[in-house]
């Protein structure tokens, strides 16, 4: 949201890059499969990430998980934050 970071998904894993530099700020591990969609929230301090079966929010300013959500039975294919922050959709 404020433009200082790029934020990626590939296999198993979401990566967060500057902007300004190109350079790696983050690389995030947890996914067993391709990661298919990622998001950043509103203010910029979460990504929401989705995989297969699962969906992980992470800080964006450490990259710690802070949350996975499991239940999906295939493929998560979009993943969003509402415009509050409050909500994942």
């Amino acid at each position: 949201p404020d433009g200082q970071r790029i934020v990626s998904g590939s296999f198993k894993t979401v990566r967060v890059w500057s902007a300004d530099t190109g350079e790696q700020l983050h690389e995030m591990r947890g996914h067993t499969m391709q990661v298919t969609s990622v998001a950043s929230s509103p203010d910029g301090q979460r990504i929401v990430s989705g995989s297969f079966k699962t969906v992980r929010v992470w800080s964006a300013d450490t990259g710690e998980q802070l949350h996975e959500m499991r239940g999906h039975t295939m493929q998560v294919t979009s993943v969003a934050s509402s415009p509050d922050g409050q909500r994942i959709v």
